[in-house]
């Protein structure tokens, strides 16, 4: 897939943020029968179903996400739809950590508040089978190997600096480490599990605001404490 604001290639691609684009008719999907702002959600939600793909079969799993960005909260959502026996889901906000809980997370954890939130799942090397970790902050990762069980596996999505990770617990316990990175097939598919209601993205819209008040919008969208999806709406002249 051909993706628009892409600096992997060169040339770099420029965005899509514009009043003009030619898109490749290969590229585009029938949205019909969903909100501008759900349709807009296939491109973050389609990073999370390639995601949870890396890891095969979520039915009965216990999962872990660490992080309650746009990506974590859709982990969450994905996770359940996908027939894990419990989900928890970490963060520092109370906010997104309310809306995690809202999309089906079993229980929250505010990190901030209880930097120790995490230790009663360590007992017996671990509880967890799964961890995405869509903070991409090292000290979240780490935190919650403890918590993972021998032979899970650690699915990094967040996208931070680089880590340091506790190599020889993870050795010990033979815990996969797989990277995650956008998407291809699943774009097609996201949109379809849409429309036919088995993922409800509409709750994570937070906020649609006019095009011309678009850097209040950029302001409003970059503060956790209150939003997580902003849409910017264009009315005709």
């Amino acid at each position: 897939m051909r993706f628009y604001g892409s600096a992997m290639p060169f040339p770099h691609i420029q965005g899509a943020f514009r009043q003009l684009l030619v898109a490749d008719a290969g590229q585009c999907v029938p949205a019909d029968g969903l909100s501008a702002s759900e349709a807009a959600m296939a491109e973050p939600l389609s990073v999370v179903l390639h995601a949870a793909g890396q890891v095969g079969d979520l039915m009965g799993k216990r999962v872990l996400v660490t992080g309650c960005g746009p990506i974590g909260l859709l982990a969450v959502l994905v996770a359940r739809a996908a027939g894990a026996v419990e989900v928890v889901a970490t963060d520092v906000t109370d906010f997104t950590l309310g809306k995690a809980h809202e999309v089906g997370a079993d229980r929250v954890v505010n990190l901030s508040d209880t930097p120790d939130g995490l230790d009663a799942y360590s007992a017996d090397k671990g509880h967890f089978d799964i961890h995405f970790e869509c903070s991409g902050v090292g000290a979240a990762l780490a935190a919650a190997v403890p918590a993972i069980r021998p032979g899970g596996t650690i699915v990094q999505l967040g996208l931070g600096g680089d880590m340091t990770l506790p190599m020889q617990t993870m050795t010990a316990k033979e815990i996969s480490l797989k990277g995650s990175f956008r998407f291809h097939s699943e774009f097609r598919l996201v949109v379809e599990m849409m429309l036919s209601g088995r993922l409800n993205v509409a709750t994570l819209v937070t906020h649609r605001m006019p095009v011309l008040d678009a850097v209040n919008a950029f302001e409003t969208a970059g503060d956790r404490n209150r939003a997580i999806k902003v849409h910017l709406e264009f009315t005709p002249d």
